[in-house]
């Protein structure tokens, strides 16, 4: 694979391409960018099979199940050292993210479904955060498109001392100049405002740093070495999600202190946790996978606690569409990565 790679165009980086002193540094980085590319070559792949297999009337559990088992193969699944990063989501039209099926859910893919595919990989703890969204009618193309195309703007936009803010407000200019037609009515595109990309760290999948995919905000830079997944929304709907429905994915608080536990149920899930997922998120799914049973009150209670946050699914409001397309970058010394960028998107 040759890896896409992006000189910064941003005029407090045009000197790093031929820097003596830059090239050192990315040589110094060379072993987290070859995990990085492995992950990375893990999810091409895997994306590239599940193109092909996924076709409507399917159940949505058993489209996750597929993904993620060939994602384990492909990544040479390997406890804590290598992996899924996080739970396969496959949110549906209002639905625009943090769904994917619990046991027992046999919801099925239609053909005028919108489907996002959001599913990460990791090695050693560094992660691709790559989605793409999948349709089979036609009549969302243009969905789509303004999607792709505003997520290829906050990757074209983003760069060392670039400000956050402006990435966002560049990415709100592309999205709101599409408007689609479906089934006869006309939609303005909008940019979901309550959703946004971020900064990738070390087991770590929001690191701190949120790229907003609308105008104003944070004014803080991006910078040297830091790795971000740009991820862009856009909906026929309000433009704003909210939680609803049965939570699926969970995630240890990745700065949680020592929490006294009274509970013997509670201190044995908190240990599979520890055990299999660490920081990186997890899903009811993959409990059930590790043979655990009768879990809902102990994961209740790590998440009052606040060992645990739970991530609900989020939705616009009903009869609206939503579409996600994801990439993960590096800002490398001398240049802009596109690491999970294949020839699909």
């Amino acid at each position: 694979m040759d890896y896409p790679k992006v000189d910064y165009d941003n005029r407090t980086a045009i000197d790093r391409t031929s820097s003596a002193e830059k090239k050192a540094l990315d040589a110094a980085n060379i072993d987290m960018y070859k995990e990085l590319r492995q992950a990375a070559e893990a999810h091409r792949q895997t994306r590239k099979y599940i193109r092909d297999f996924i076709k409507p009337g399917m159940k949505m559990i058993d489209i996750c199940e597929t993904l993620e088992g060939i994602a384990r193969k492909l990544i040479d699944e390997k406890g804590l050292e290598a992996g899924l990063a996080f739970p396969t989501g496959c949110s549906l039209n209002h639905c625009a993210a943090h769904y994917t099926p619990n046991g027992g859910d046999n919801t099925v893919f239609e053909y005028d479904d919108v489907c996002k595919i959001d599913f990460g990989t990791h090695i050693n703890g560094r992660i691709i955060d790559c989605a793409f969204t999948l349709t089979f009618n036609e009549k969302y193309d243009k969905l789509l498109e303004a999607v792709r195309e505003s997520t290829n703007t906050g990757i074209k936009a983003a760069g060392i001392d670039v400000r956050l803010c402006d990435i966002g407000e560049q990415i709100q200019e592309v999205m709101e100049s599409y408007e689609v037609e479906i089934d006869g009515k006309v939609y303005p595109v909008k940019a979901i405002r309550n959703l946004n990309g971020h900064s990738i760290g070390p087991y770590r999948i929001h690191a701190g740093k949120t790229v907003p995919i609308v105008k104003g905000g944070d004014q803080t830079v991006m910078e040297e070495g830091e790795v971000y997944a740009i991820e862009t929304f856009g909906s026929t709907g309000r433009g704003y999600v909210h939680d609803d429905q049965d939570c699926s994915h969970y995630m240890k608080n990745f700065d949680v202190v020592h929490v006294p536990l009274r509970s013997t149920k509670s201190k044995q899930l908190l240990n599979v946790i520890n055990q299999n997922f660490g920081t990186l998120a997890f899903c009811r799914r993959w409990l059930d996978r590790l043979g655990q049973s009768k879990y809902l009150l102990a994961l209740n209670d790590l998440c009052q606690k606040g060992i645990v946050s739970p991530y609900p699914p989020l939705f616009d409001i009903k009869k609206s569409y939503t579409a996600q397309f994801e990439h993960t970058i590096i800002l490398r010394p001398t240049c802009k990565e596109v690491v999970s960028r294949g020839d699909d998107y």
